[in-house]
């Protein structure tokens, strides 16, 4: 059920099917050369969707903003604090929680380590505040890491390369200009860098001249199955 379709009667009549819901959350983040800057948050969100044609479920509206850091000095990148996505993430599930629902997964289109590190204190403080919730975070690295087979190529594939240019020509063909070169960041880690672009200067992680369609139809209904499996583990979690 996608929140933002529904009635007020129909909504309620939803609670008595699943008191479950995927919250998707994204970026407005550069994505290379080729693929729109929105791609995290259509990848969650339209996941999500696809989700809830196999099962009864919640689909919340997408938060489109999230903590970019190593992008942050590309074009078109939007980024919010750590604070702010905590705050907006737990405001959020408390709301549906008011509303009736208790299973929240927090489903981001978008990896970037602090920007997870922010969702994950999100679903702790949530935890504590809201006695009969149940909390998953994950991103779709994790459900990515799930695929073990010979689907996905490139080895450490992980922003704008075969996976996400695969899901992007199956789900929004029309918004994708060309390709980009294969690339991977060298920042100097465990220093940090000030001129970021300077050592991910293309905005790559992988390599998006492995990509198709039919790669991608593949990999989102993996995502699926994998999520499906999610949602029966935490509708029966006692912990």
């Amino acid at each position: 059920m996608i929140i933002e379709e529904l009635t007020m009667p129909a909504f309620t009549k939803a609670l008595t099917k699943t008191r479950t819901i995927i919250v998707p959350f994204g970026a407005v983040e550069e994505h290379g050369q080729h693929l729109p800057l929105g791609t995290d948050t259509i990848h969650s969100y339209e996941l999500s969707k696809e989700t809830s044609k196999y099962r009864p479920l919640f689909v919340a509206p997408p938060v489109w903003y999230g903590l970019c850091r190593s992008t942050s000095q590309h074009a078109g990148t939007i980024t919010i604090s750590g604070d702010t996505l905590k705050r907006l993430a737990v405001e959020i599930v408390t709301s549906l929680y008011n509303q009736g629902l208790r299973n929240f997964i927090l489903l981001s289109g978008h990896a970037g380590g602090t920007h997870m590190a922010a969702l994950i204190d999100a679903g702790e403080k949530i935890l504590s505040n809201l006695e009969k919730s149940r909390v998953a975070v994950l991103s779709i690295l994790d459900l990515i890491a799930e695929i073990r087979d010979e689907t996905i190529e490139t080895e450490n594939d992980s922003h704008a390369g075969e996976v996400e240019t695969s899901l992007m020509l199956h789900l929004r063909s029309a918004h994708i200009n060309g390709t980009s070169p294969e690339e991977y960041p060298s920042f100097p880690t465990p220093i940090l860098a000030r001129d970021k672009k300077k050592f991910w200067p293309g905005g790559v992680w992988g390599d998006p001249s492995k990509a198709s369609s039919k790669k991608g139809k593949t990999l989102l209904q993996k995502e699926v199955k994998a999520l499906l499996r999610l949602i029966n583990r935490i509708e029966s979690f006692d912990g």
